[in-house]
This record gives structure tokens, sequence and C-alpha cells, in this order.
């Protein structure tokens, strides 16, 4: 069995509030994280990271004699991987400059520094290879854009060989060959249409009276989607989502709650967040121009390329009852944001307030919130999680220009 080694580069930050609290590998797109796809494809049982110091003591670097480097924002596919096992000991793959893996002895790491030394490595330039065979995440938009695509590839993936358990007689449906629903998830009532793209329910997930689902779509482990909801193509719903309104092409990354109706478009939402009832983000300027994203790879607000756009949310981060979001905003991680008026359209992480102002989310409080939020599904932070969001809360400081003004 290979022994896989995710590590991230120094495009990390462009993936930011999304890879604060995790490597880049280990965010959903699709129905399963990155690495879930690189291990479920190489049948992998044992891995290992290379990440930020500061992310080192959660996600650990593991080691055999023999390892398969990966970058962290690359999706596989099976090119991919023929590429990378026709490797020899000590050979990596380099594309425009930027490493994408390798077979690694174990003396190639240094496990002080957490890095990899590719001095005495044979590096196979592969720069003329198809772009197309080669993607890589480069900012949060990329998860959205590339979702539907990758909810097919995870149900071929995920399902082959495999049998659904059968819909009851009280839904309709369309397009039966492309449904799969694990063992104990419950669908009643509701309209299902995987006629454009598969959908995927999860074990003891449950689809709502009502409820309506146009695929490609992915429901994940123990999801809710709730009665009367509108689950429109494009969407996952990561494991112990409750989630309701109308959602279109949106990933919730998991222990998400938009329980309410309300309108949610083109985005990312991380984990443990809980928009308020009738939360509402625009996806689509009233001039229908370009949407303008903050990005922290730059600390400035960037052309997207994009006319359709809506929020990405980090980690931890709630809104109140009737909370607005302009096109392309960005919230940082542990935010609790409410009001009467659309916030700024870039918030940085433990920001409290909205529209009239903000102040700093104190981070005792922050903590407390965040357990009592986990404390519903039996869990709680652990030490070391505390210290990674202590790491964030400082290192985000100069980001919260309240706190110099």
């Amino acid at each position: 069995m290979a022994h896989l080694i995710f590590f991230d580069d120094d495009k990390w930050k462009s993936l930011l509030p999304l890879t604060y609290l995790k490597p880049a590998c280990e965010l959903r797109l699709g129905t399963l994280t990155i690495a879930e796809k690189w291990k479920t494809l190489y049948q992998a049982q044992s891995y290992g990271y290379i990440t930020n110091d500061y992310l080192s003591h959660k996600y650990k670097l593991s080691l055999e004699a023999t390892n398969i480097a990966i970058n962290s924002r690359l999706l596989p596919n099976a090119n991919v991987i023929s590429l990378l096992n026709r490797l020899k000991p000590n050979q990596g793959l380099l594309y425009n400059d930027t490493f994408i893996g390798g077979m690694l002895s174990r003396s190639q790491f240094n496990v002080e520094t957490y890095d990899i030394d590719i001095d005495d490595m044979e590096i196979i330039d592969i720069s003329s290879y198809d772009q197309r065979d080669l993607v890589f995440i480069e900012r949060p938009q990329d998860i959205f854009l590339r979702n539907a695509s990758e909810i097919a590839n995870d149900f071929d993936l995920i399902t082959k060989n495999r049998k659904s358990q059968k819909l009851n007689d009280t839904n309709r449906y369309y397009g039966l060959e492309n449904i799969f629903i694990e063992e104990g998830a419950k669908v009643d009532f509701a309209i299902l249409n995987a006629s454009d793209g598969p959908i995927y329910i999860g074990k003891d997930a449950k689809v709502l009276e009502n409820a309506v689902i146009k695929g490609p779509v992915s429901i994940g482990d123990n999801a809710v989607v709730k009665v009367g909801a509108k689950i429109y193509q494009g969407t996952t719903l990561g494991p112990y989502c409750k989630v309701g309104g109308e959602v279109k092409n949106a990933v919730f990354q998991g222990y998400c709650s938009k329980a309410h109706d309300g309108y949610l478009g083109d985005s990312v939402i991380g984990e443990w967040c809980n928009l308020g009832a009738d939360t509402n983000c625009s996806n689509l300027k009233n001039n229908y121009a370009e949407v303008k994203a903050y990005q922290y790879g730059s600390g400035e607000f960037e052309l997207t390329g994009l006319q359709f756009c809506g929020m990405i949310l980090g980690d931890h981060s709630k809104t109140g009852i009737n909370s607005m979001f302009n096109t392309g905003s960005v919230i940082g991680v542990s935010c609790n944001l409410f009001g009467s008026d659309f916030p700024p359209k870039f918030v940085p992480s433990f920001g409290w307030g909205g529209s009239e102002g903000f102040e700093t989310y104190k981070f005792e409080k922050a903590m407390d919130t965040i357990n009592r939020s986990m404390q519903r599904r039996n869990l709680r932070l652990t030490d070391i999680e505390i210290d990674i969001l202590r790491y964030v809360f400082e290192e985000s400081k100069d980001e919260r220009s309240w706190e110099n003004a």
C-alpha cells in the first residue's frame, strides 16, 4: 500500500481563510476532501502532512521508507496518478515551477523544519504536459467553480460496483441510475432530478418533505435537507450539515447550519458555521459586472474573472437573523456578524459587528461559543485546536484595522 505525504506549498495563503485551520488537502470539493480522493484512488492506509508549523501538532508528519509526496492543492485523476506511479525513488515532478510531487525516501524529509529536501532529487519538468490534467486549487472560488464536476467524479469513485438503497414510493425522481442512497439515509416526499448530474445521499442523511434536489448534488453523512428546501446543481452539504432555503453551487465543508429560508449561491462555507434565519448573499452585481473579492495572497481586492461569486465564510463564523452580504464577500475565521445593512466585503478573523462598526471578538468568549456549538454534536475543542485558533487570532491582528485606530 502507498504511504502518502500531503504537502502545502507557498501558495497556501491564497486559499485563506479556508486554510487557516487545516491543510489545503483537507478542503472538501465534491463529496470528498482532496486528501480523501487521493487516499481512495491509492487505497492508502497511511499518510502524513507537511504543513504550516502551527498546524503540525494536529496534522502530523509520519514517514515510511518510501513515500509518495503530493501537492495538497492538486486534484487527482488517472493521468496524474499514472505520472506519479512511473516515478523511480528520489524522482520528482515540476510543472511551471510548481513542485507536484515525487517518490521520496525518508531521508529527503526534514522532520525539524517540516520541509522536503529536493537538492539531491532528480527533477522531471513536465511543463509541456496537458494542463487540463493538472488541476490545482488556486483560490477559494475554485472550489465552487469545480464542485459540480468533482461531485460527478466522486460519485463514480464512491459508487462503483455498489448498489444503492431504494427510494420509497413517496418520492418523485428522474435519472434513477444517477441517484445513490447510502444505508440508513431517509428520503420522504421529495423530488430528486438527476437527469443533468448525479445525486449522492450519504449514510444516515435525511431529506425531508417537499425538498427539491437538482443534481449534481452531494448530501454528506448525517446531513439534513430541511422541509421545502431547494438545492440546485453544484451544491455539496458536508457531513452533519443542516440546510434549508434556496442554495445553488455552494459548498458547505461540514457541521454547518443554514436551517432556514434565505438564498446562497456560488459560495464556500467553512466548518461549524451558522447562517441565521433569512441570511441572504448576493452572487450577481446589479450591473452584471465582473466581481471583485479580497485576496489574502496580495492583501488587495482583485477581479475574480467571475460574474457569479457569492461569499467565502471561514470556519466557526456566524451570521445573525436577516443578515445580508454583497457579491464577493470574504469573511474570516470565528466572526460574529449581525445588523440591518451590508457589512464590509472583507471582514478579518475574530470580527464582531456589522455595518455600524466592529470590535474584536474576545478570544475566550469566542472559544466558549465554539465549544457550545460543538457540544451539540458531542464534541469539544482540543487543546491543540485552541492553540491553532489562538495563533490565528494573533496572526490576524494586523487585519483588524479597528484595533489600530
